[in-house]
């Protein structure tokens, strides 16, 4: 049991010093390979903990080794782009304009739930009023609101804004979800007039509609259906 506590304490604080050197960044937000990092080095660091035949010396240097590697690798980054882009990817343009970008939400597995969900993390319930939304190699959702959009431009201009309201998605990539439908008050019967207003008649051919109480709308045909 004390060969066990005292493993235990010699490999969390290698752990700790190791991470400690990567950077204070690496706490906060993962790219790629340091996820990878993370999760080998959890693995490797375990084996001697578990079985306590296996030397300790084997589970720290192969940790050790994963550490060293992430740091030559960080640093070769550092001065080629291009390196960096075939190790961690690049951003994707995932709103264009308030016009969602399907084509890089298909490319990076990003879900029409999924993107609402960031976008009311970051406060934002009007897709039409984002001018560019980048997905970034980290996984995180960066916002830049239209310039009339952003809160320090309406309050100096010193205009009423606008009525919001929590918009429901009630067609998602063809889909019609009745449920919402119902919370909003509407039926099928109003959805389809809506739809022949934004020139659109079959609900299979529209990506994505979302409605909030207030009746205002954000629509987006397939860009097949186009």
């Amino acid at each position: 049991m004390a060969i066990i506590i005292i493993r235990t304490f010699i490999i969390y604080f290698v752990l700790l010093v190791t991470m400690r050197l990567l950077g204070k960044r690496q706490l906060g937000e993962m790219e790629l390979s340091e996820f990878v990092l993370a999760s080998l080095a959890a693995d490797l660091a375990s084996q001697p903990l578990q079985d306590i035949e296996i030397p300790l010396i084997n589970g720290l240097v192969p940790v050790l080794v994963l550490f060293c590697t992430e740091v030559i690798l960080t640093g070769v980054t550092m001065k080629s782009s291009k390196f960096r882009a075939a190790v961690w990817g690049k951003p994707s343009i995932i709103i264009k304009k308030g016009k969602i970008c399907q084509r890089a939400m298909a490319k990076n597995r990003l879900t029409l739930d999924e993107l609402t969900q960031r976008l009311r993390a970051k406060s934002c319930l009007d897709i039409s009023s984002v001018e560019y939304a980048v997905l970034e190699t980290d996984g995180t959702l960066s916002l830049i609101l239209f310039p009339d959009m952003r809160p320090l431009s309406v309050s100096q201009a010193g205009a009423e804004a606008s009525k919001g309201g929590y918009p429901r998605t009630v067609i998602s990539d063809g889909r019609i979800i009745d449920e919402n439908l119902q919370g909003l008050g509407l039926d099928r019967n109003w959805l389809q007039k809506k739809l022949s207003q934004l020139g659109e008649s079959n609900a299979e051919k529209v990506f994505f509609l979302s409605v909030n109480e207030f009746g205002q709308t954000y629509f987006a045909r397939k860009e097949d259906a186009q």
